[in-house]
C-alpha cells in the first residue's frame, strides 16, 4: 500500500512536438493536461495472440527456435494415410508458417530443440510396417534439410527436450515396455548422446525449457500403475536434477519453452484439455494468460517474453493448426484522476 507521507509531485517533459517524457511510480502525484493523477501500482497479465495457422493441423508434434523464426516437425494426422505420417517440417517468420525439409523419419510424441537453422529432433513413435514402435531417431536440421544424428540410447516417446543442436538434453517418457516410465536423461554433443542424471521423478509427456547446463522440465503423467498426473518441476544443472517449485495446475501433453530462470508453458491436459499458461522466475511459477484454443499435445518455442505455440489436438483425434503468440506479464503504474484545478477534489 501506498506510504502518502512519501507522495512525489512529478510534472512531465513537455517536447516541442508536444509529446511528454517521463513514467508515473507508485505514490507519484502527476500533473498533465490541466488535471491531476495518482500513480498506482498495477500488474497486467501476460496474453496470447493469434498467429499464422500450420500449413497441416497436427498433433504430438515438437517445436523449436523463436517466436519470429520458429520451427515445427512430426506429428500425428489423423486423416493421412498411413494415419501416423509426420515427416512434415514448417517455419515460422513471425507471420505464416512455410514448407521445410520432411525428416527422414516420421514420427509423433517426439521431442525438439535448437533453432530454425540448427534444430534437432530425437525419439517419439514411428510405424514399422503396421506396427507402432518407439524411436531412438534422432536428426537434425540446417535450415532446409534433415540428416541423421546419432542415436537415442534409450529408444522413447513422449520425452521433453531443450537445449542446442550441439549440446542438446532429453529426458523422461516411455520406452518399449508399454506404460514403462522412464527417468533416463541423455545429453547430445553435436554428435552422440550419453547418459545424464536421472529425474527424480519418472515421467512421461512432461515439457523441457532451458539448455543442456541449465534445464527445466515440468508436468507429465507418472510414475506408478495409476499413472498420476504430475505437478513437479525439476532443474538440471549439467550434472544432476534438483527440485523446483511445483505448478499451480497438474497437467500432461503440455508444451514448454523459455529458460530455467525464465520458463514458460502452457495447454496440455489433467483428463480435461487445458488453456492454462504459468511462468518460472526460477523457483515458482505464477499464472499467465490462458490459451485462446485450449489444447494439448501442442509444441512450445521461444521465450517467455516472446512465446510460441502451435498445433495440438482439441479434443480426441481433432488436430488444430492454431499458432498463438505470447506477450508477458507486465507491471507499472497507473494513472487515477485525482481532480482538475477548476473544480476541486
Amino acid at each position: 500500500m501506498t506510504d502518502y507521507r512519501d507522495i512525489r509531485y512529478r510534472f512531465p517533459t513537455i517536447n516541442l512536438d508536444g509529446t511528454t517524457e517521463g513514467s508515473p511510480a507508485e505514490g507519484d502525484i502527476w500533473y498533465d493536461s490541466g488535471k491531476f493523477y495518482l500513480g498506482t501500482s498495477q500488474s497486467f497479465t501476460g496474453t496470447w495472440s493469434s498467429g499464422g495457422n500450420l500449413g497441416t493441423a497436427r498433433n504430438g508434434l515438437a517445436g523449436a527456435g523463436t517466436q519470429s523464426a520458429g520451427l515445427c516437425m512430426g506429428g500425428s494426422i489423423a486423416s493421412s494415410s498411413p494415419v501416423y505420417s509426420g515427416i512434415i517440417t514448417e517455419e515460422y517468420d513471425g507471420t505464416s508458417w512455410s514448407s521445410g525439409g520432411d525428416m527422414s523419419t516420421a514420427r509423433w510424441e517426439l521431442a525438439g530443440c535448437g533453432t530454425q537453422s540448427a534444430g534437432l529432433s530425437m525419439g517419439g513413435k514411428k510405424m514399422s510396417g503396421w506396427s507402432i514402435v518407439y524411436a531412438d531417431t534422432t536428426e537434425e536440421y540446417n535450415g532446409s534439410a534433415w540428416s541423421s544424428g546419432g542415436n537415442l540410447a534409450t529408444a522413447r516417446s513422449g520425452l521433453g527436450g531443450c537445449g542446442t543442436q550441439s549440446a542438446g538434453l532429453c529426458m523422461g517418457g516411455t520406452d518399449p515396455a508399454y506404460q514403462a516410465v522412464e527417468d533416463a536423461t541423455e545429453e547430445y554433443d553435436g554428435t552422440s548422446w550419453s547418459s545424464g542424471g536421472s529425474l527424480a521423478t519418472a515421467r512421461k509427456h512432461l515439457a523441457g525449457a532451458g539448455t543442456q547446463t541449465a534445464g527445466l522440465c515440468t508436468g507429465g503423467m507418472g510414475p506408478g500403475p495409476s499413472l498420476t498426473v504430475s505437478n513437479v518441476t525439476e532443474e538440471y544443472d549439467g550434472s544432476a536434477w534438483s527440485s523446483g517449485g511445483n505448478l499451480a495446475t497438474a497437467r500432461y501433453y503440455l508444451a514448454g519453452a523459455g529458460t530455467q530462470s525464465a520458463g514458460l508453458c502452457m495447454g496440455g491436459t489433467d483428463g480435461t484439455y487445458s488453456a492454462v499458461t504459468e511462468e518460472y522466475d526460477g523457483s515458482a511459477w505464477s499464472g499467465g494468460g490462458n490459451l485462446t484454443t485450449t489444447r494439448s499435445s501442442l509444441a512450445g518455442a521461444g521465450t517467455q517474453s516472446a512465446g510460441l505455440c502451435t498445433g495440438g489436438d482439441t479434443s480426441y483425434s481433432n488436430e488444430s493448426n492454431v499458432t498463438e503468440e505470447y506477450t508477458p506479464t507486465t507491471a507499472g503504474a497507473a494513472l487515477e484522476q485525482l481532480f482538475t484545478p477548476s473544480t476541486g477534489l
